[in-house]
């Protein structure tokens, strides 16, 4: 089915190669709709283009392009979401750089809802892993979509916390909307399309490309009313959403972690800088002043029973730890040290980490 002149339009602006989402958007204050700007002279471009991407505007896309968005439209769940849409997110419209336009699968009412994005490593501990659900599901129960970047570790569990609430869940892709990245989330990709929202402002078929990633974090944070981090690296591109939060004004949350573990240094550094420090979904939700419809969190996670176990959990305390100083620590041989864990991990209170280090698990 052909597309009407004025998405047509829309999209033959946002194709255009090196037209990027700021010259769009001088280029619809100036000339004030996507149409006008398509007819306008190489002289009425000049004043905003250079003249290599005027000459691109003035070439034109090719029909193909076009032809595939519109296939892709046929699909059910799919749409295109421009900046003159009544559907546009409202939050988007207050950050510097919005997207002209907007790929979305799924339910786009999602877009309309108040939203939390919550981020993290992409190489997340068992304890990271089991926080971010948690917290989701509980702020996806208190009525806030959360929104990620469909990332392996942090981001994948923040979904999957979301959907297993009574909420949903957004995922900001850095593809186009018609690619999953990284393959191995492709079933929970499938399950947002189905239940959720899949989001990108990259045209379709768009390849990952290592600069798109950091470009669609203003989104997460754009879409949100805040932002929590759970784990971060020191260097953790979570921190550049972080970051873009603080400066779209919008809150910033992290979870504090043990002194000795690298996945802790980036939030204990938002920490310093000023982002709250939230031990619980509950935390947020005040600080939001959202209604808080949650019991106080129980810190002191599951205890086992088996008196035995539970002295190496006390040996084993909150900080990784290998098992000969474990064994040193209970006073139980290496055999039975082997045992305790084994019956330890079946139950899901602790998890060995790469190099034989074992963590507890808080739930």
């Amino acid at each position: 089915m052909p597309l009407d002149e004025e998405l047509t339009a829309w999209l033959r602006l946002t194709l255009t190669p090196g037209l990027t989402s700021e010259r769009v958007r001088r280029l619809l204050s100036a000339f004030g709709e996507p149409q006008a700007a398509l007819s306008a002279s190489a002289t009425a471009l000049s004043p905003h283009l250079p003249p290599s991407v005027a000459a691109e505007l003035k070439r034109g896309v090719a029909d193909e392009a076009i032809d595939a968005v519109a296939a892709w439209l046929q699909e059910p769940g799919n749409h295109v979401v421009t900046l003159a849409d009544q559907h546009y997110p409202q939050q988007l419209l207050q950050v510097p750089d919005p997207p002209p336009l907007l790929y979305v699968k799924g339910n786009a009412e999602l877009l309309r809802r108040p939203a939390l994005a919550i981020v993290g490593s992409r190489n997340a501990s068992a304890q990271g892993v089991a926080n971010a659900e948690a917290f989701a599901r509980i702020l996806s129960e208190s009525g806030l979509t959360i929104i990620s970047g469909l990332a392996l570790g942090i981001d994948a569990a923040a979904h999957r916390g979301a959907l297993a609430g009574s909420g949903s869940s957004v995922a900001v892709l850095g593809t186009g909307a018609d690619i999953v990245y990284p393959a191995r989330n492709r079933a929970l990709a499938h399950e947002l399309a189905e239940r959720g929202l899949l989001l990108s402002e990259f045209p379709l078929a768009t390849r990952p490309l290592a600069g798109n990633f950091p470009r669609r974090n203003r989104i997460i944070s754009g879409l949100a009313l805040g932002c929590l981090v759970v784990e971060a690296a020191a260097e953790s591109g979570s921190l550049i959403t972080a970051r873009l939060a603080n400066e779209q004004g919008r809150e910033v949350f992290a979870i504090p972690g043990s002194i000795h573990s690298p996945l802790a240094k980036g939030c204990h550094a938002l920490i310093k800088q000023g982002a709250k420090l939230v031990e619980s979904a509950r935390d947020v939700l005040e600080e939001l002043r959202w209604p808080v419809d949650v019991p106080p969190a129980n810190v002191a996670g599951d205890t086992p029973t088996d008196t035995r176990a539970r002295r190496v959990l006390d040996a084993l305390g909150q900080d990784v730890c290998d098992r000969d100083t474990l064994a040193a620590r209970s006073g139980f041989s290496a055999a039975e040290i082997s045992v305790l864990l084994t019956q330890l991990e079946l139950e899901g209170a602790v998890v060995t980490l790469p190099g034989g280090m074992i963590q507890r698990i808080y739930r």
